[in-house]
């Protein structure tokens, strides 16, 4: 082998492994939430618990991680049916006095996308039917028994979860996940929701190492019981 041709397999070896090593970080990186993700995770775990003064300090956080005004909005939106209003007006009273105080000190933070709007012509349970198959990756199979036995909370969660919020965009469907099984864990006492909605994560990109990172951020904000249970929970979803 001439000299050029050894320069040229140097070359080649060089940059394979560096290919290789560029992989390898982005595989490892893959397996932990970004800083974006953990201040979604905090921010829906102390809204769902109600604590104000910890939850007005994870979204400072969550701004400076790269969470726009919009997307925090967007995450209580969401919120509001899982927690509830009242945790939700609560957890927005907590996110003005943020982002005002934040103005006032001369920080610049970013506003991000605008929500969408529906049509006012379009079928919101069927277009909430088929947010929810996206979601999910299966057709919808029956009705549930809670379906079957007050028909209206099944036509509320097609109609106002799945079309009304679930279309607004700004969080895609990842991020809603992440906002769910956040809050969920931090409720505790719905175990069975949260099953599914720990499903749904791994369906829709979630490793079991980011939602191990997801329950740790629950111990450490809201309280190792809560987080415990969760676990719990993912256990049995990842041995099916």
């Amino acid at each position: 082998m001439n000299f050029e041709n050894k320069i040229l397999s140097i070359a080649f070896i060089t940059l394979l492994f560096g290919m290789k090593a560029a992989e390898a970080q982005t595989t490892v990186a893959t397996k932990s939430l970004s800083g974006r993700q953990q201040g979604i995770v905090a921010i829906a775990a102390l809204t769902a618990k109600g604590n104000q003064q910890a939850l007005s300090t994870e979204m400072a956080n969550g701004l400076d991680a790269g969470l726009s005004i919009n997307e925090i909005k967007e995450i209580l939106v969401q919120l509001s049916a899982y927690t509830g209003f009242p945790r939700t007006l609560n957890a927005i009273n907590t996110f003005k006095a943020v982002a005002d105080e934040r103005k006032n000190k001369g920080i610049s933070d970013a506003a991000g996308a605008e929500p969408l709007k529906l049509d006012s012509t379009t079928n919101r349970y069927e277009l909430g039917k088929r947010n929810l198959e996206k979601l999910s990756g299966q057709p919808e199979n029956g009705k549930a028994g809670y379906a079957q036995f007050v028909p209206v909370i099944e036509v509320f969660l097609k109609e106002h979860l799945f079309a009304d919020i679930f279309s607004r965009g700004v969080l895609n469907y990842q991020d809603r996940e992440l906002v769910t099984v956040s809050a969920l864990t931090s409720l505790g006492g719905v175990e069975g929701q949260l099953q599914g909605h720990l499903r749904l994560s791994i369906y829709n990109g979630f490793t079991a190492e980011q939602l191990e990172q997801m329950l740790g951020i629950v111990a450490k904000l809201v309280g190792k019981p809560e987080a415990d249970a969760g676990a719990v929970v993912l256990d049995k979803v990842l041995k099916r």
